[in-house]
């Protein structure tokens, strides 16, 4: 009897030791899935007009390259979101590829948006790159970049 209780509490010590490298194990993946949620962040952020969560996903040091555009840092861009002159209509991403190394993040995809801006509706298919940094133990963007998309 003391062999078969023996027994059972040794593989219920091995079952919970695998369970708990299994889960801790995976952040990768924990990171990947935050990465996408921040995705979809970022583009209902930019749908309601809402800078202060843009402001909150980026680093202070952030730098953004889009066409037409000079460079920006993030008070450039926070200005200009906060200014009004531009809504969103649609911004959807697609074809997310995540890459991560450590404590960097670089997501890239597709872009494609459709704004207003002084009366006029414009549309943008592209292709972007943002690199994300950890920073107190969350993920910041610390560069976005973005060119116009090959069409077919």
């Amino acid at each position: 009897m003391k062999c078969l209780t023996f027994g059972l509490v040794l593989a219920f010590v091995t079952f919970v030791s695998q369970a708990g490298k299994a889960s801790s194990s995976n952040p990768r993946q924990a990171d990947t899935r935050e990465l996408e949620r921040l995705e979809g962040v970022w583009n209902g952020a930019h749908e309601r007009g809402d800078a202060d969560a843009l402001e909150d996903l980026w680093s202070d040091d952030l730098e953004v390259d889009v066409p037409r555009m000079p460079v920006m840092s993030k008070a450039d861009v926070l200005n200009f979101a906060r200014s009004g002159r531009m809504k969103f209509l649609r911004c959807a991403t697609s074809d997310i590829r995540i890459r991560i190394y450590g404590d960097t993040a670089v997501v890239s995809g597709r872009l494609q948006r459709t704004r207003q801006i002084t009366g006029k509706e414009l549309s943008d298919d592209w292709r972007f790159t943002k690199v994300h940094v950890r920073q107190a133990q969350q993920w910041r963007v610390v560069s976005f970049h973005a060119s116009e998309a090959a069409q077919p």
